[in-house]
């Protein structure tokens, strides 16, 4: 298992501690097409792959996500769905605006979704 997985760009990091099965991202992810977000897709892809039994997607120190990104997230979430043996924990911030909207829907695409929001 390839326990240095991780993405670095302007502004923004992305992550996977293989230790406590969490993916993180940070920084603002302005990406401008769904092209340039295919490091990120398949990263979050090969982690699926390692059936971590319960996965973390730590969001609290990502500031800012466009709807490309936000359209990422949903795609990851409803391939999250058609792995059986995995359970998806999503940890954001009260006080970053857009991920108390934003990130409740992602419960819809799955429901057994656990979404923590610290402040």
């Amino acid at each position: 298992m390839d326990t240095q997985l991780q993405i670095e760009g302007s502004g923004y990091k992305v992550w996977y501690q293989a230790d406590g099965q969490t993916v993180v991202c940070q920084g603002s992810l302005r990406l401008n097409s769904m092209q340039e977000y295919n490091p990120i897709s398949q990263l979050l892809t090969q982690v699926l792959e390692y059936h971590p039994g319960i996965l973390t997607l730590d969001l609290q120190e990502l500031a800012f996500l466009n709807s490309s990104g936000i359209n990422v997230l949903c795609k990851f979430v409803i391939a999250v769905r058609q792995q059986k043996d995995v359970s998806l924990v999503v940890q954001a911030s009260n006080k970053i605006p857009w991920q108390g909207k934003s990130l409740l829907n992602l419960q819809k695409l799955l429901p057994s979704l656990q979404l923590v929001l610290n402040d």
